[in-house]
């Protein structure tokens, strides 16, 4: 367990330390991927937990670690429709949607959730130390390695289907991945697949999100057309993925 618990906190700290570094580049505004980074640290963060349910302090991280995810969501999401915009020369609307951005950033870092998320992570070594005196710890290893497991099978099956859902198997795709980037030693699967799902899956999310949006936003309305054929374009790509990532898993069930 000794090991177990030292990799577990070795990883905390480095998420913590992710963590406040991308937060501070999201305050000093010194480039246009501090958010995303920040997002990302936070869902590695959660990818480590989610195994660990039953341990003391996880439930107060999730739920923290949550609660952000949500909030930096919608902010995410303007970015990447800004950036969408530039792309097709549409100033004017990227630099609408930028002006939304500013304020946004200062009511997320302002937020308590975030400073609450930060305190919690940065106590949870030491909860983990008294957690393994008082014996709470026992069985971990074994627990951990069973819902991680779990992990693949809900993936594969979800796969499986022929009536997938595409939002459904982006988040189980991305769980996969990440829960094998926090536990390399409890969950060895191919990291290249999971990427190039997740990536194609990414792909496709954005312009279906983006088709979405012109029905509230008129300004959208010229690009919708444009949208829709890379939408087709995109889900097939993903279904490719998708169809290679469930060859890879099974292939290396077997």
């Amino acid at each position: 367990m000794s090991a177990l618990l030292d990799r577990l906190i070795h990883r905390s700290i480095a998420l913590e330390v992710a963590l406040l570094a991308a937060r501070a580049r999201l305050q000093a505004r010194t480039d246009g991927e501090a958010l995303h980074d920040l997002r990302v640290a936070v869902r590695r963060l959660r990818s480590l937990l989610r195994p660990l349910r039953g341990v003391p302090g996880v439930e107060t991280l999730e739920a923290l670690s949550g609660a952000f995810g949500r909030q930096s969501g919608p902010l995410r999401d303007v970015e990447v429709l800004a950036e969408e915009l530039q792309r097709r020369g549409l100033e004017a609307l990227a630099v609408q949607r930028r002006g939304t951005l500013e304020a946004g950033y200062d009511e997320l870092l302002a937020a308590p959730e975030l400073a609450r998320l930060r305190q919690a992570l940065g106590l949870w070594p030491g909860l983990l130390r008294e957690a393994e005196r008082e014996g709470a710890l026992r069985g971990l290893g074994k627990r951990l390695q069973r819902r991680l497991q779990r992990q693949v099978l809900r993936l594969r099956e979800g796969l499986a289907d022929p009536a997938h859902d595409r939002h459904r198997l982006r988040i189980l795709v991305k769980r996969v991945r990440y829960a094998a980037e926090a536990w390399p030693r409890q969950l060895q699967v191919q990291g290249e697949g999971l990427k190039l799902a997740q990536a194609a899956l990414g792909d496709w999310h954005d312009r279906w999100q983006w088709c979405q949006r012109t029905a509230v936003d008129a300004a959208l309305a010229p690009c919708l057309a444009q949208w829709q054929a890379e939408l087709e374009q995109a889900a097939l790509a993903a279904d490719a993925a998708l169809a290679q990532l469930q060859r890879d898993l099974d292939g290396a069930s077997d």
